[in-house]
């Protein structure tokens, strides 16, 4: 089983201070999928598919999901 990065749509809030909070998630073939909660937000890497950026934990629809924000660009690791 191969882990590779899938970019990704997102809705974000972008905040007097510069923060950014995701709000939504949108999939390449239209499906959105709304953020419950961001529970934790650091730089980290990607160990699974590689690449490293902003790593938001999220929940999303009761499970927990990694959305990384990698030069402006948002991508979450998915299987092959």
């Amino acid at each position: 089983m191969i882990i590779m990065k899938q970019y990704i749509g997102v809705t974000a809030k972008f905040d007097p201070d510069g923060d950014i909070l995701p709000l939504k998630i949108h999939w390449n073939d239209g499906r959105t999928f709304e953020i419950d909660r961001v529970t934790d937000v650091r730089y980290a890497a990607s160990l699974k598919a590689g690449g490293a950026g902003l790593r938001y934990t999220c929940r999303i629809g009761g499970h927990i999901k990694y959305i990384f924000m990698e030069d402006y660009r948002w991508f979450v690791e998915t299987k092959d």
